[in-house]
């Protein structure tokens, strides 16, 4: 379930609270009359399956609510009521197949900035993947591959394609093509100074075949791609978020990347435009699967979730 809270106008809580009280799935609500100061009015808190949610939150934004007050949503790890257990199951569908359209908005929308920390995370990535691919150790690669934020601006592309929020995209869209060059440029001049200090050298790296998997294109770099990006979305349009991990683990773009910046120091141009095309297939594939099974997932709500712009705070 979800936790919900309401700041509204004190003429609108009578309607709010009809909402609420009518819709089966929804529960435990509490109106505290007065509490709001900025904006004021009044707070209606309330707990909501999460298959209701969309409709519920709806019902909101359509009477103004967003405008005039604020709706935010928390999620419930544990919930020990009857009345809540009666609410689910009245509910239709299931928890776990629902999508929260302005939640998932949220998130990514938070996720596809560009920013320091996204920055820094990125930039650490292809460090440490780099460093995988001097030391061949695949166990390095994946460890850059957890560290990596980039998953958040590509679902934020698929949900913005999808939603036709071309605000959410072009964050997401900068994100990665800034985020990118950057963390690899950052890798490069690493990279430069540790061949010049001998850390490693040409016949090092090119002996180094555990990894080479980084590099190496094939139909399988799509498959994979493509399977991560559908199981990526299925994680953040549901209450599956563990499986995000198991994304993070099968794709090859932060690696790719990383190995791109060590080809390019040793002036191995092969290897560095096969990495180059490894990480764009990966890219293209997670977006694509992601935007597709976002398509075809429950779409109520769309219509709302289309007009509001995403805050820049």
């Amino acid at each position: 379930m979800l936790h919900m809270r309401a700041v509204c106008p004190v003429d609108h809580t009578d309607q709010v609270l009809a909402v609420l009280k009518e819709h089966p799935g929804v529960t435990h609500v509490v109106l505290l009359r007065g509490a709001a100061i900025d904006p004021a009015g009044d707070v209606v808190e309330a707990d909501v399956a999460r298959e209701a949610t969309d409709e519920v939150v709806g019902a909101l934004c359509a009477m103004g609510i967003d405008r005039a007050g604020g709706v935010t949503l928390e999620q419930i790890d544990t919930a020990l009521s009857d009345a809540a257990d009666r609410a689910e199951e009245a509910a239709p569908g299931e928890g776990a197949d629902a999508v929260v359209w302005e939640e998932l908005i949220s998130r990514t929308g938070e996720e596809s900035r560009l920013n320091v920390t996204f920055q820094a995370f990125l930039s650490i990535a292809c460090l440490l993947a780099a460093v995988g691919v001097v030391t061949n150790s695949p166990v390095t690669i994946v460890g850059a591959m957890v560290v990596g934020p980039e998953f958040g601006p590509l679902a934020a592309l698929a949900v913005g394609t999808v939603l036709r929020r071309w605000d959410l995209v072009r964050r997401a869209a900068a994100a990665l093509a800034i985020g990118f060059p950057v963390a690899m440029v950052i890798t490069f001049g690493a990279a430069v100074v540790g061949s010049y200090t001998g850390l490693f050298d040409r016949d090092m790296v090119l002996a180094a075949h555990q990894v080479d998997f980084v590099f190496q294109v094939g139909p399988f770099s799509l498959i994979v791609a493509l399977l991560a990006g559908a199981a990526g979305m299925l994680s953040m349009t549901s209450a599956k978020s563990a499986a995000l991990v198991g994304v993070f683990i099968s794709v090859t773009t932060v690696p790719a990347a990383g190995y791109a910046a060590i080809a390019a120091v040793l002036g191995e141009w092969a290897i560095c435009g096969y990495s180059v095309l490894q990480l764009a297939v990966n890219l293209v594939g997670i977006v694509v699967a992601a935007a597709l099974v976002l398509a075809l997932r429950n779409r109520r709500g769309r219509t709302r979730a289309v007009g509001r712009p995403l805050s820049n705070g």
